[in-house]
């Protein structure tokens, strides 16, 4: 079966001829139509495009110069652009917006042959923590389909963990590639700030966001994090020789290797199964030779509450476009104001909404300084903590979700959401790359081991990922439902 294949054993078949890039896509095409009307996964399917993309790609393969992400399909988050292909957001204010550009990691796919199977569900405008913020719906986890998948990326998530796609992207603005990727039980990586080009990604926040890869082992993540890095003149973020190079990435060994906890991302917000599981898996990797020890971190206690000023502030700005003129619908009352407020004030969801009030209210006269700007000197204050523990230590590891999957609908406070995001907000202060491994499982459901490293260490913490990988083993990755 195909669907259990990775990416990398796909590669291998259509290099020897087992299988043509055709077949390989129609059979990804087949189990979306049959499969995900119980997870709501995919908001788009590219079937016509993408049969066209693999005969093309098959003329690739037959030459024999080929990239190894080649034939294989790949599902897209729809916060990114894609020329002649719908990208909504998953926003009513966007339903039928069709852009006339492709994003710069979407077109570095087209690039080398992959194909561009469909587009994925999220939170709209990625603003959630469990991807019940879809104007479309719902996404559901194939762990359990009455349980959340995490967000803002779960339909991305949900497209690799349920095989509706052997890959797939998403974007990570507080969390939202690995709190998925936790809860889903497969692999998710989020670079350092400016490896990939957010050229094409619809804003959330711009200092924050950052694209990545979702996939079933780190071997794939960095298959597909290769592919779409480097520098790119259209993103004025984007850094000089940046792209990720992946040569030495089963090279690595956990014997030496200096890994910290800090207390502030081990204490009683985390799930006492989660923790159990976290330990057995710090355990097992002493065992293989790593050093592991606590430490302290102060500024994390104030991650969430600074991320929940800058992030909003960010969205205020960059959504401030969508105003029924240059996008989307327009809803006409008398005069032009009560037009705008009325497109924005229908067409937006309730989290939208909330996140551009607090965020104008933040930015507003006479309350900059006490809010916008102090939220910028903790984050400072954060990123400089990590990096000075980063001088005697490799990587800071923690649990990547406080919780397992919670229930759909199970949790109604929004502060208690908001709260979930500890453990994965500080890497996107301080633009650091991330990434979240399965460990194991709590109450039969998956539990994420989080690795982050100091800026531009993408190579290091994929190498030291697929060392721990190995350690872990793989017998639990499969939901049992498949």
């Amino acid at each position: 079966m195909l669907n259990q294949l990775t990416a990398a054993e796909i590669a291998a078949k259509l290099r020897a001829k087992e299988v043509s890039a055709r077949e390989v896509t129609q059979s990804f095409l087949d189990r979306i139509v049959k499969e995900d009307p119980h997870y709501n996964a995919f908001l788009t399917v590219n079937s016509d495009q993408a049969l066209a993309q693999a005969d093309q790609a098959q003329s690739k393969i037959d030459s024999g110069e080929h990239h190894p992400l080649c034939g294989i399909p790949i599902a897209l988050k729809d916060n990114l652009s894609t020329r002649n292909i719908k990208t909504t957001c998953a926003s009513r204010i966007l339903e039928n917006y069709v852009p006339p550009f492709t994003a710069t990691s979407v077109q570095k796919l087209d690039d080398i042959g992959a194909i561009s199977i469909g587009k994925t569900n999220l939170d709209e405008f990625a603003m959630g923590t469990t991807n019940e913020n879809s104007a479309f719906g719902s996404v559901h986890n194939p762990w359990d389909t009455e349980r959340a998948p995490g967000g803002s990326s779960g339909g991305s998530a949900v497209a690799v963990s349920a095989e509706l796609a052997p890959l797939s992207l998403g974007s990570d603005t507080g969390g939202s590639i690995r709190f998925p990727a936790a809860l889903c039980g497969v692999v998710g990586f989020k670079p350092t700030y400016g490896r990939v080009s957010r050229y094409g990604l619809v804003a959330f926040a711009s200092s924050l966001d950052q694209i990545g890869p979702f996939a079933k082992n780190v071997e794939d993540a960095a298959l597909l994090a290769n592919a779409i890095s480097g520098h790119d003149p259209l993103d004025s973020t984007s850094l000089k020789n940046s792209q990720i190079n992946t040569s030495d990435l089963k090279t690595g060994s956990l014997r030496g290797l200096r890994l910290g906890i800090p207390e502030e991302l081990f204490g009683p917000e985390i799930d006492p199964q989660v923790r159990e599981v976290f330990e057995l898996a710090c355990d097992n990797l002493a065992r293989e030779g790593a050093e592991i020890k606590r430490l302290s971190l102060p500024s994390i206690n104030y991650g969430v509450t600074t991320y929940y000023i800058i992030a909003p502030a960010e969205a205020s700005s960059n959504l401030a476009r969508f105003d029924g003129v240059r996008f989307g619908p327009r809803i006409e009352k008398e005069g032009h104001i009560e037009s705008f407020s009325a497109t924005r004030g229908e067409l937006f969801g309730p989290e939208v909404k909330l996140r551009i009030m607090v965020g104008t209210y933040a930015l507003s006269s006479g309350y900059y300084d006490a809010y916008y700007h102090r939220a910028q000197q903790v984050r400072g204050l954060m990123t400089a903590e990590f990096e000075r523990a980063y001088q005697d230590l490799d990587f800071i590891i923690s649990p990547t979700s406080p919780i397992v999957a919670p229930k759909l609908g199970g949790i109604t406070d929004q502060m208690a959401l908001k709260a979930l995001d500890l453990c994965t907000i500080p890497a996107n202060m301080g633009g650091f790359p991330s990434i979240s491994i399965p460990c194991g499982l709590a109450y039969d459901l998956p539990v994420g081991f989080q690795l982050t490293g100091p800026v531009m260490s993408d190579e290091k913490i994929l190498q030291a990922s697929y060392a721990i990988e190995q350690a872990f083993g793989r017998d639990y990755r499969r939901p049992p439902i498949l």
